[in-house]
């Protein structure tokens, strides 16, 4: 038997990476429970309607958000408030298959095709690694708003 994973990401801001990773992965941002949000309209809005019309007053430090593959294959990925900073590498990182099928320069230009458009969205760069057959098809290391690593691959 499989089991379903879900990520969890601690950080500051998790409205902010929902919607940056969001983005990132083609995922989507679930409105509240038996809703239907219509084209264009802003989850947290909704969240924040649902959550007042429960009569509960939501500290700043109590959000959560969440994003989710509008197609059911991928895992959802969670974003709670943490107090602390960051403070060393992340043990655990997210490889983004931004190339899926494509090798050598033609794998490389659409890598950085991709972290051009990440940058957009508030990612930083931290460096590339070229290609060495036969074992490395080559990547490109990047973090999150919040300085979460991740790579695309």
């Amino acid at each position: 038997m499989t089991r379903a994973v879900q990520i969890t990401f601690d950080c500051h801001d998790p409205v902010r990476l929902a919607r940056f990773w969001a983005e990132v992965l083609d995922y989507v941002i679930p409105g509240p429970p038996g809703m239907t949000l219509e084209e264009g309209a802003d989850p947290f809005a909704a969240w924040s309607a649902f959550i007042a019309g429960l009569g509960i007053d939501l500290d700043p430090s109590e959000v959560r958000a969440a994003i989710e593959d509008p197609k059911g294959r991928g895992p959802r990925v969670f974003f709670q408030i943490v107090p602390e900073e960051k403070t060393v590498k992340n043990r655990v990182h997210l490889d983004v298959r931004a190339a899926p099928g494509l090798e050598g320069a033609e794998r490389m230009d659409a890598l950085e095709a991709e972290c051009t458009r990440l940058l957009d969205l508030g990612a930083s760069r931290i460096h590339r690694v070229e290609p060495s057959p036969p074992l490395e098809t080559g990547f490109i290391v990047m973090c999150d708003p919040e300085g979460n690593e991740f790579c695309l691959d």
